[in-house]
């Protein structure tokens, strides 16, 4: 598994894990030696921090440019110099955020030893990231719908992502279509992660993880046989060695 500190990395490259006015961040006022476009790249960044937190905060339809320049610490010309509008900037946060979320699953799901851990240790990276950063699931998650035609786009291309997983399904009986059952099972994680978040329960979404990895694995594999390959593998300490039994145990 991924060292704690470098699962800290990953959440705090997601938008939301800081504030806009993050004085590490600070760019003072008249002439800068910074090349330009640093000073762009940190006002991107701030803004899209600032939009993550106002946007989680109000709603996307309440939520305005001047509130989320004000968040940010960026003014309103630099805003439009950066996004046309605050669409734009919204799914700028969504790509950015989701892109992060998706390569850290895509790296747990590669270091696993087969298939089944690797759904699992997938799934385990996307809630400990999200529940890292409630702002940004809010934002990602509940708020997606909120855009209309362009925040359903996005989430469908998101979806499209995630069922890349499940490319290595086993078998299925005969008449039962993969492509389906994928499709249901990556549409139910994703219904629940929205009961999750929209509950304000965001923070609890680890605990989640031994019910969506036994249900993303139970349509291919059949409940009992799922629950066996989620089983732990006892550690030293747990074996017992040959010999050293009790009387009269099983």
């Amino acid at each position: 598994m991924k060292p704690e500190s470098a699962r800290s990395v990953d959440v705090v490259l997601l938008p939301g894990a800081r504030t806009g006015r993050d004085p590490a961040r600070s760019i003072k006022r008249g002439p800068s030696r910074l090349p330009p476009d640093v000073v762009a790249a940190t006002q991107r960044e701030r803004l899209l921090d600032g939009l993550v937190h106002t946007v989680a905060q109000h709603g996307y339809q309440h939520a305005t440019v001047s509130d989320i320049c004000r968040a940010a610490g960026v003014t309103r010309p630099v805003f439009y110099e950066l996004f046309t509008g605050k669409e734009d900037a919204f799914l700028a946060a969504h790509r950015h955020g989701t892109g992060v979320v998706i390569r850290r699953m895509a790296a747990a799901f590669a270091a696993a030893p087969d298939w089944c851990t690797g759904i699992r240790e997938a799934l385990r990276a996307m809630l400990e990231l999200l529940a890292g950063v409630p702002a940004f699931a809010t934002m990602a998650v509940i708020e997606l719908d909120a855009v209309g035609p362009a925040g359903r786009r996005e989430r469908d291309q998101l979806l499209t992502r995630f069922r890349a997983f499940f490319a290595e399904v086993p078998q299925l009986p005969s008449g039962v279509l993969a492509e389906t059952m994928v499709d249901a099972v990556v549409g139910g994680v994703y219904n629940t992660l929205q009961r999750c978040i929209g509950a304000g329960r965001t923070e609890e979404l680890p605990r989640l993880l031994p019910t969506l990895s036994l249900f993303c694995l139970a349509p291919f594999l059949g409940p009992e046989e799922a629950a066996r390959r989620l089983a732990p593998v006892p550690g030293p300490a747990e074996a017992v060695e040959p010999g050293t039994e009790e009387p009269g145990g099983r």
